[in-house]
């Protein structure tokens, strides 16, 4: 994370590449895709880019290349979002392959600010999503008109026609005008690589897409003879040339060794020289001598453009509005690393580090807002999910920097004079005969039933549910679905706040002294608890060992060694079967969290622990 709209870099060096000549704006077209999460977006990239013969014959290309992140590869999820640019019968279209998952919304917002249509992918099964309404509604705010591509066409249990009415029903439901409504109809496999303008009628390649995208698009608006005017999107980074700075020529001419200026979100004007100067072409960075409006570049070597500034003619100061987005949901606070084990494993472990590195983040991220706060070792961060911090926390400590986190809670707003907090749409979907263990939990969690559909021995339940009713059920929901459900959340908005939802049921298992964890202790404890660590771990007091099967916590001695005798008793000893641990993730942890408790991250480990390691103390 910290690094926004990665354009990609291919195997020829930069040395090597020669200026594109700038094209006619009429013969370019800018489209974003978007989608809710696991809908296809980056399979259908790669269709797309084999169509036009980005590739060679008999080339290995990965599968979904655009995500080039170890995170994105590891997750199967796309977290940044991605540009690159492709040519089809003389028009040169970028894609922008944006993230399906509604923590990361904030890259979808900047993003369509430089687009001029949209690709809706909506899965042909599942249909519309809960991440399908929030792209959907930011698309319309922007005046964009969608081409609807219904993907996932060869699954046997396709149902595109229902989908194709829920899509229209949704759009009516936003407030689409007349020319939105008209939208285009696409049908595609972007895994099998074709599209088709009829359900019935399987194609034969991406053409019919690539020709109604082409025709539907309208090209970039320009004004290339007015003075230059160029806004910030998006930030990157990279090993050579440093900071990036992503975004579209609003107006003018972008030429590199120009003299241009910088207008800041205060108003302050500096004047820089534009040194480096990127397009794309497939997966490479190309470079440029000059880029006309309209057109998507890259500049580098400039280590103090923000988000949403704009940059203009030195002698013609015309700032754009700058880039809104809707505010995180949630915060969370960050501090040094002060357990027992605190400096063991880390690089970067003080708070200044810690905060350095927070503020890099918030100054590429937009959606990610840093608070210094009071105390000089802690830093709230506000976000838009609890996916989205892990994301960051993830980042960092393969990073090398070592920290520990509060619980996440919730950030409210009074609207009309009213205290509100977030609720969001959940859709749970779940074999039939567990839909009434996930319906009561949800209810428990002061969760609106909305609808309630069974297709094919699995059920459909939508819920509204408050942001802060929602903290931990991921784990409940994946226990009490055995791992068969699927739950997908995105903030619908705000609403007057509730009465608090239930706490975490179970207490906690806490270590009583420092030491190695024995299979003797462990085997002793574990049909009354969960445990957290395997035999022979390294563990210290105050850590948070497993979970107790009860209310309240429990402290336990996990470092008890079996006492050794000269006498053998009658008959065998006793076998010490140890049940598998339960690995800690973060998202799991973050979940997990009391109040009282901090989540210790590291390059190598994740624990749990109390706030105040002293028993006695916690007591008190």
């Amino acid at each position: 994370m910290g690094k926004r709209l990665v354009l990609h870099r291919g195997t020829a060096s930069l040395a090597d590449s020669v200026p594109i000549e700038n094209e006619n704006s009429e013969s370019r077209r800018n489209v974003a895709i978007i989608a809710h999460v696991d809908h296809g977006k980056t399979t259908l990239v790669d269709g797309l880019l084999r169509q036009t013969g980005l590739f060679r014959s008999g080339q290995e290309i990965a599968e979904r290349v655009m995500d080039s992140g170890d995170l994105e590869r590891e997750r199967g999820i796309t977290i940044l979002s991605k540009s690159t640019q492709i040519e089809y019968e003389g028009t040169h279209i970028s894609l922008v392959d944006t993230p399906g998952h509604a923590d990361f919304g904030g890259e979808v917002e900047r993003v369509l600010g430089m687009v001029d249509g949209v690709l809706l992918l909506v899965d042909a099964v599942e249909g519309v999503m809960p991440q399908t309404r929030f792209v959907v509604a930011k698309a319309l705010e922007h005046g964009l008109r969608p081409i609807l591509v219904i993907n996932k066409i060869d699954r046997p249990e396709q149902r595109a026609n229902e989908v194709l009415d829920e899509v229209f029903d949704l759009l009516v439901e936003l407030g689409a005008n007349d020319h939105q409504l008209d939208f285009p109809v696409v049908y595609a496999s972007g895994a099998n690589g074709y599209a088709s303008l009829e359900a019935t009628t399987p194609g034969e390649d991406l053409r019919p897409l690539l020709k109604t995208l082409i025709r539907e698009t309208p090209p970039p608006p320009c004004d290339p003879d007015g003075p230059l005017q160029f806004q910030a999107v998006t930030l990157g980074w990279d090993t050579f040339l440093g900071r990036l700075v992503i975004g579209r020529v609003e107006r003018g001419n972008l030429t590199r060794g120009e003299v241009v200026t910088r207008v800041t979100r205060t108003g302050k004007s500096e004047p820089f020289r534009i040194t480096k100067l990127f397009g794309t072409e497939g997966l490479s960075r190309i470079e440029r001598e000059s880029a006309r409006a309209g057109e998507i570049v890259i500049l580098a070597g400039i280590d103090s453009i923000e988000v949403g500034d704009t940059i203009c003619a030195k002698d013609f100061l015309d700032p754009l509005p700058r880039i809104e987005i809707d505010p995180p949901t949630i915060r969370i606070a960050f501090s040094a690393n002060s357990s027992p084990f605190a400096g063991k494993e880390g690089q970067f472990l003080t708070s200044r580090q810690i905060g350095d590195r927070l503020d890099r983040e918030a100054l590429s991220n937009v959606s990610i807002q840093i608070e210094h706060t009071a105390n000089l070792d802690q830093f709230q961060v506000a976000a838009r999910g609890e996916l989205q911090l892990a994301i960051l926390m993830e980042t960092m400590r393969r990073e090398g920097y070592e920290f520990s986190v509060s619980r996440p809670e919730i950030i409210e707003r009074e609207i009309d004079g009213k205290i509100c907090e977030p609720v969001e749409d959940v859709v749970a979907e779940v074999p039939e005969t567990l839909s009434g263990v996930v319906l009561d939990k949800l209810s428990g969690r002061r969760g609106v039933l909305k609808s309630m559909n069974t297709r094919d021995s699995r059920t459909q339940l939508t819920f509204v549910v408050p942001s802060r009713g929602l903290f931990g059920y991921r784990g409940v929901f994946l226990s009490d679905t055995r791992g068969e459900g699927l739950l997908y959340r995105t903030v619908r908005g705000y609403e007057p706040i509730s009465a608090p939802p239930p706490r975490r049921q179970l207490g906690a298992l806490v270590a009583t002294d420092t030491g190695q964890a024995t299979p003797y202790a462990i085997f002793n404890i574990q049909e009354r608890a969960t445990l957290f660590v395997p035999p022979g771990e390294n563990i210290y007091k105050g850590q948070i060992v497993g979970e107790n099967s009860r209310v309240g916590d429990m402290n336990v001695n996990l470092i008890k060694a079996k006492k050794l005798t000269n006498i053998r008793a009658a008959g065998k000893d006793d076998n010490t079967l140890i049940t598998p641990h339960r690995s800690v993730t973060l998202e799991r942890a973050l979940e997990w969290l009391e109040d009282d408790e901090l989540l210790e991250v590291t390059p190598k480990s994740i624990r749990l622990r109390k706030k105040i390691i002293n028993s006695d103390r916690r007591k008190g």
